[in-house]
């Protein structure tokens, strides 16, 4: 049987640093991106891509708010923007690879996953929401916002005021056994972007949309782990991970240990809003699968040998 691969897309791989994200850019980016992963298909890999999704949410809220404020549209809630952002992100990139694939005659589907991520209703996170969504409120707006929608809303100082929603740990992907039947098809599968639409069960078992947003690392792992894949592989801005990072200290690791990445995380080397997921989500993965992750840059790949290693 073929061997499964996870890529975990950063942002980056989408919508590049100082670009405008605008379409034709990201369709762009996609193509550079699957030229790279294509790569993996040609070494008998079954290939699953998973990828981010900030920009693109943001930008679908920034639309919710001008239309609501300009022509009375109702707005769509979170969940919904998410699956709209799986439905068009993964839109381009199965284009894209469809293309690329017809170019150097490798015969595969290309099949986009609108993907179901359940959490617990008890997740702390609930309690504690901290996650930055949306456009930025002046101060009578989010008043008004936190009033009529129950909105949690903070003030980012010298900015305005922005809605943040609560982040909780992914534990259950509604769809792996699809997603399950169609790598081993031999299909390659886009799934899970934005870290999945988020949703709790019901005690009758029925699923309920929640207002959160799930990690994209960490519902990559859990898909890594659910399917067993034996490769998982976060790309990311940068080509290695650091600790000290931009300080005069800075060291670029070329591998860690588990317990050297649980050592860092502890002493807090890896933030929460950018490296931190990241490495939590590759110990998740060699814990359970024994195998190693790589965590580095798109650019990298190809090389003989590239990117921060995490095993046992």
């Amino acid at each position: 049987m073929s061997k499964i691969a996870v890529i975990a897309l950063g942002g980056n791989s989408i919508i590049k640093e100082k670009e405008k994200g605008t379409i034709q850019e990201q369709l762009i980016n996609s193509d550079d991106t699957n030229k790279c992963l294509v790569e993996l298909v040609k070494k008998g890999y079954n290939v699953i891509i998973t990828h981010g999704n900030g920009p693109q949410v943001g930008n679908i809220l920034l639309r919710n708010e001008a239309a609501n404020q300009m022509y009375d549209v109702p707005v769509m809630p979170l969940d919904i923007c998410v699956a709209d952002s799986e439905g068009g992100m993964g839109y381009m990139l199965q284009r894209s690879m469809f293309n690329i694939l017809k170019k150097q005659g490798i015969k595969k589907n290309v099949v986009t996953v609108v993907t179901q991520v359940a959490v617990s209703k008890e997740d702390p996170a609930f309690k504690n929401p901290s996650k930055p969504v949306g456009p930025f409120y002046d101060l009578k707006r989010a008043e008004q916002l936190k009033s009529e929608k129950g909105w949690d809303i903070k003030e980012d100082p010298g900015r305005g005021y922005r809605r943040v929603v609560p982040s909780p740990v992914p534990v259950e992907i509604i769809e792996i056994e699809n997603i399950r039947e169609l790598v081993e098809g031999g299909n390659i599968v886009i799934a899970a972007g934005g870290g999945g639409v988020p949703v709790c069960f019901n005690l009758d078992g029925t699923l309920e949309a929640v207002e959160a947003v799930i990690d994209k690392d960490l519902a990559s792992s859990l898909m890594a782990r659910n399917l067993n894949a034996d490769l998982f592989m976060i790309l990311t801005g940068v080509p290695k991970i650091a600790v000290n990072f931009r300080k005069d200290n800075e060291k670029w690791l070329d591998e860690m240990t588990v317990e050297q990445a649980e050592k860092y995380i502890a002493e807090g080397q890896f933030p929460a809003g950018s490296m931190g997921p990241k490495v939590k989500a590759a110990v998740d993965y060699v814990k359970h699968c024994g195998r190693e992750v790589v965590i580095t840059s798109q650019e990298e790949l190809g090389k003989e040998k590239f990117g921060t290693v995490i095993k046992k």
